[in-house]
């Protein structure tokens, strides 16, 4: 009898082994598969976001020089909305491919860059790492992570992209922007 019970519960623990095992597996692949778009990346359980052909939500935010900025402001112009914190790697990794993007196209498209900073330590930090990177593009100042909720931003780097009517032209980037993904969006913006 406890032969039968020990060899009942190594196979029942096999079991559980094995289909934890696939079910990861799948849901690994499942991720992988829905993560990647033609011009970016979906994080994989976030919800849709705003879509193309709504109108982006107006909002007016401080910028790091203290001037007040609304986003109907810029109505006309190509505009990319891009939401970041200094402590995100993949935005790190991004700025300095925006700010060559902003010195070759910044007559066409406007970069819009909205840190998220009601989630740094310090407003100093914002201020230092645009210092230290050289970034003249605008940054604006989300404090109490209103634009966040807004643009239903779970992960980030996040990018809308906006046309001169004010709507919500092409899907939305979400992780870290090449400049020649910009260069794809700029052109692909009325």
């Amino acid at each position: 009898m406890k032969q039968w019970l020990a060899t009942a519960f190594l196979v029942i623990l096999l079991g559980l082994i094995i289909f934890t095992t696939f079910s990861e597996k799948d849901e690994v692949e499942q991720q992988n598969s829905s993560a990647s778009q033609e011009t970016g990346m979906v994080a994989p359980n976030a919800p849709d976001g705003l879509q193309v052909g709504e109108q982006a939500p107006d909002f007016t935010l401080e910028t790091l020089n203290g001037e007040t900025v609304k986003l109907s402001d810029f109505r006309g112009k190509k505009v990319f909305l891009n939401y970041w914190a200094t402590w995100c790697p993949p935005c790190r990794e991004e700025m300095p491919e925006m700010q060559k993007f902003h010195e070759r196209y910044g007559d066409e498209v406007v970069m819009l860059s909205v840190n998220g900073t009601g989630t740094e330590k310090k407003r100093e930090d914002v201020d230092r790492f645009v210092k230290d990177g050289g970034y003249t593009f605008p940054i604006l100042l989300d404090k109490e992570l209103e634009i966040n909720k807004t643009y239903q931003i779970l992960s980030i780097p996040t990018t809308y992209f906006i046309g001169t009517d004010g709507v919500i032209q092409e899907p939305r980037i979400v992780g870290p922007m090449t400049y020649e993904m910009m260069e794809k969006k700029k052109d692909a913006l009325e």
